[in-house]
């Protein structure tokens, strides 16, 4: 299908060299010598793109372009003017034009602009899938050469980036690099059965950071410095959803992203509260018993200690503070914290927990409407965009931009979308999540997720000798064989956490300083 352009000038009969240039290129070119012929063609037809003339006796450029934009908002408008002043391309500017030429201009010039602005998603679009299909048999060999945790993130992070590249490639495009994400966590889920439990024996140096060393390790240093510090932790946050906060967040910090890892389960209970407490969840459970709830009630309820925890933490380093912390699950406490988000910069610490994400996770999994407006990775992804741009989360951010603080961004666990089920067996009393269970002889297909028979070898609590847990592989989710069908078709396509997946267990972690 050809394209069309509408040309308007009050000299357009000088311009015909070029209008026979462009149509021997395959365009389709329609001359108009002013603004009144132009906008009356505009409501008659459909044009792809169109040149104005800034000075036109009778309604000048600028005026044409208002009108134009009120018929058609976003049809693309390239303004060619003879002055150079500021104020003209100011004004131009704010009329929303797609680009601004200055006379003379020659054929190659238009032919190059509409190019730019026409062809400009898929001229971007060959290039990227070009540069993904020349990375592709890099990426595959790193995953095939028994990478190393730091190497892992390395993987993460380039597919990661790849999906936010290719997101609006061809169909083709995106299950090849699907395809590779999938075989990346298979390989990703062998290689936490082979080292997890050694990490949690080894050595600082010989592992990566986990949850329980976050606050030491990255929080408490930056409290030497002398300055308030902030901990911002939005639940369930995946690094793509990160990379997208970190663009809205470039023009008022200075942005270093890293990244950590959670403990298994990667679930609020025992990720988060390890966080806050500095300690694996079984060191929790004997050191701060009445802090501690092995139970399968909802995540909130086991997460009500997390302000006690934090600050045995804060105490038993010797660190003399104590810390302020904020949990914020409604979008009314946002605000009234937002309001008076800077009361906060007399204290040394203060750490805040943004449940949202995490609550549209769950939601997506139990609401058809929004699994309607998020079917997919990257539909979710832009949700969570919208929200940011809307949130107190986002303006209490702006506030701080403007003063002398330190503030770190990081998540508890993240996501990842489930789409294999797995039947298990256990008993009535098993956990009911969908990506990791504990209960009393569970069982369940042993490719699908890892199974651990001793907890205390995890750090993790039982409840009983015969507590075993097993946390999923890859994109599976357990069922039982009850009532099997209806449960495999309700969670299938969900959001969830608490498996080893690279998307749940490898996270970012930001420190931002204001510009």
């Amino acid at each position: 299908m050809s394209i069309s352009i509408l040309w308007v000038d009050d000299e357009i009969d000088q311009l015909k060299p070029h209008i026979i240039f462009l149509e021997k290129k395959g365009y389709e070119v329609t001359p108009v010598t002013n603004g009144e012929d132009a906008l009356s063609l505009v409501g008659k037809q459909k044009f792809d793109i169109i040149f104005l003339d800034e000075q036109m006796p009778g309604m000048d450029g600028l005026t044409t372009l208002t009108e134009l934009k009120n018929k058609q908002p976003g049809i693309p408008v390239i303004m060619i003017t003879k002055s150079e002043e500021e104020e003209i391309m100011e004004d131009a500017i704010g009329g929303k034009i797609s680009d601004f030429l200055i006379k003379p201009v020659n054929p190659n010039q238009i032919l190059l602009t509409v190019k730019r602005i026409l062809d400009r998603h898929r001229i971007r679009d060959e290039k990227s899938a070009q540069s993904y299909l020349r990375s592709f048999n890099e990426i595959t060999a790193m995953i095939n050469e028994q990478p190393e945790w730091d190497e892992w993130i390395t993987i993460y992070r380039k597919l990661t980036n790849w999906q936010m590249e290719l997101k609006g490639s061809e169909e083709g495009l995106q299950q090849v690099l699907q395809d590779q994400i999938q075989t990346a966590n298979a390989e990703f889920g062998k290689f936490i059965q082979s080292d997890y439990y050694d990490w949690l024996r080894a050595s600082r140096e010989d592992r990566p950071m986990l949850s329980p060393d976050l606050v030491s390790e990255v929080v408490m240093p930056t409290i030497d410095k002398g300055k308030s510090t902030f901990l911002f932790l939005i639940d369930c946050m995946r690094y793509d959803q990160w990379l997208v906060f970190e663009q809205m967040l470039a023009p008022y910090y200075a942005i270093d992203t890293d990244f950590y890892y959670s403990i298994l389960p990667t679930a609020t209970p025992y990720s988060r509260n390890a966080i806050f407490a500095g300690l694996y969840p079984s060191q929790i459970e004997r050191h701060y018993p009445k802090l501690w709830t092995q139970s399968d009630e909802n995540e909130t309820s086991l997460n009500q200690h997390e302000a006690e925890l934090l600050a045995a933490q804060f105490e038993r380093k010797k660190t003399g503070i104590k810390p302020k912390y904020e949990k914020i699950l409604q979008s009314e406490e946002g605000k009234r914290i937002s309001e008076r988000i800077l009361n906060y910069t007399q204290s040394p610490f203060s750490a805040f927990v943004i449940n949202f994400v995490d609550t549209l996770v769950h939601s997506r999994s139990d609401s058809q409407v929004l699994k309607e407006i998020a079917p997919d990775v990257t539909a979710f992804r832009e949700l969570t965009r919208t929200w940011f741009a809307h949130s107190s989360l986002f303006q209490m951010l702006k506030k701080l931009s403007e003063q002398d603080v330190n503030i770190i961004i990081t998540t508890d666990h993240g996501s990842i979308r489930a789409m294999r089920d797995t039947k298990v067996l256990g008993d009535r009393d098993t956990s009911t999540s969908l990506r990791y269970k504990f209960g009393r002889h569970l069982r369940c297909d042993n490719n699908a997720a890892i199974y651990i028979d001793k907890p205390g070898d995890y750090f993790l609590p039982r409840a009983n000798m015969n507590t075993n847990y097993i946390i999923a592989l890859e994109d599976y989710y357990f069922v039982y064989p009850t009532n099997y069908n209806k449960y495999q078709n309700k969670y299938r396509d969900t959001f969830q956490h608490g498996g080893a997946s690279m998307e749940e267990m490898i996270l970012p972690l930001a420190r931002l300083q204001p510009k």
